[in-house]
């Protein structure tokens, strides 16, 4: 992508290091919205890398449109500062939320097959059933604090308490 923006000649770059579903999670986005004036154009590789759905796609159009600011997407070759351009920004947004939302639902439906067939996610479990069990009893004495027990089994305190309700809702 920076290829084709040096390609572009484009003036500065703001670039993510990591995703971000909307607007306030993405602080470059928000950074180079901040940094466009009147006159100035926007140039992005893919539409799909501005927004992640058609609401913030329409809200960054707006506020592009509003300051008078122009946007071209290379990979689909559109440039909101002509009519057909604008059509097919629209369209293209709509597409592209579909898609996501695609994805999410294969990605939702193959967590719930990999569940079905037993697998487990998230990080393994630091304790055995042994200290488990010596872990539930210990936390039944009210004498011991529950810090105290956290500490000595090497978990967190949020550990420590999902564990013990692991124990309340399987009876």
């Amino acid at each position: 992508q920076l290829d084709k923006l040096e390609q572009a000649q484009c003036a500065k770059v703001f670039s993510e290091k990591r995703s971000g579903t909307g607007v306030k999670a993405r602080e470059q986005l928000k950074a180079c919205l901040e940094y466009l004036r009147e006159g100035d154009v926007l140039i992005i590789c893919k539409l799909d890398r501005l927004a992640r759905n058609v609401r913030d796609l329409q809200n960054i159009a707006d506020k592009l449109s509003r300051e008078g600011i122009g946007l071209k997407v290379l990979d689909q070759d559109i440039d909101t500062t002509t009519p057909t351009g604008r059509l097919m920004f629209n369209m293209l947004g709509v597409i592209a939320e579909f898609e996501n939302d695609l994805r999410r639902e294969r990605q939702l439906d193959g967590i719930r097959k990999a569940k079905d067939k037993g697998v487990k996610f998230g990080a393994p479990r630091r304790l055995s059933e042994g200290q488990l069990a010596e872990l539930r009893a210990k936390a039944q004495d009210s004498a011991t604090p529950k810090a105290q027990l956290a500490k000595d089994y090497g978990i967190s305190r949020a550990s420590l308490y999902r564990y013990l309700n692991e124990e309340t809702t399987a009876l």
